[in-house]
């Protein structure tokens, strides 16, 4: 296991970077976390939707949920890559392909997100600041969203991770992430399957798990809560 570790901890960092394309662990975090970034701010109109009065608004939002949360993310994925294309007579690389289908995927998990942050306040709130003089906007904004922030916090930070671990999926159209690289490195050592793959799943939970914890004590400072810990 020292010995792999110190052959290909390059490797399975940056990938050929930068001799080649950026790849391994670093593409992994990256395209999570621009997957989740630009996921955001169509979370936020999906999920404004779902609960606007509007029925030309809400119905047909509410169907687009309905249908990318019970299709695997896999079929998203070769949608993005094959169908696309198809469609727009343009190619996109294996990156992009990924990060669409993730934007898309994500988004619609966080609206669901904040639907539910949103909901889940007390219905005084939103009422108080209208009888104030506040604009619908102006409500959501200064009023109800900074407070849903407080509930969405934890299942943000799960999507997160599930964005993360999401990201090996981009191993079937040929992207170079972590998982991919763990899988060329096996190719390479031929008789180390079991620490390759031990030493990628072992990645994975490190990455994860820390970024738990560091959200769970983020949490803890900005909000001033004594909770126990889930530990």
């Amino acid at each position: 296991m020292i010995a792999l570790i110190q052959n290909y901890w390059v490797y399975f960092l940056i990938g050929q970077y930068p001799n080649g394309p950026l790849g391994g662990l670093s593409l992994t975090v990256l395209l999570a976390a621009l997957g989740l970034a630009l996921s955001c701010p169509l979370g936020l109109l999906l999920g404004m939707a779902r609960i606007s009065p509007f029925r030309w608004l809400n119905w047909p939002v509410t169907l687009l949920v309905y249908i990318v949360r019970g299709t695997p993310l896999l079929m998203v994925i070769f949608w993005a890559y094959f169908f696309l294309p198809s469609l727009t007579g343009h190619k996109t690389d294996q990156f992009s392909t990924m990060l669409m289908a993730l934007v898309v995927f994500d988004g619609v998990y966080l609206a669901e997100i904040i639907r539910a942050g949103i909901l889940g306040l007390p219905g005084g709130q939103f009422e108080s600041a209208r009888s104030l003089g506040l604009s619908y906007v102006a409500t959501m904004r200064f009023v109800v969203l900074p407070q849903a922030m407080r509930n969405m916090l934890p299942s943000l930070v799960n999507q997160f991770i599930s964005t993360i671990k999401d990201t090996s999926l981009g191993y079937i159209i040929g992207l170079t992430d972590v998982a991919f690289i763990a899988s060329q490195i096996n190719v390479q050592v031929m008789t180390k399957s079991t620490e390759v793959y031990f030493l990628l799943g072992l990645t994975y939970f490190v990455l994860c798990f820390g970024l738990s914890r560091l959200a769970f004590w983020l949490e803890l400072r900005k909000f001033g809560q004594k909770k126990p810990s889930p530990l």
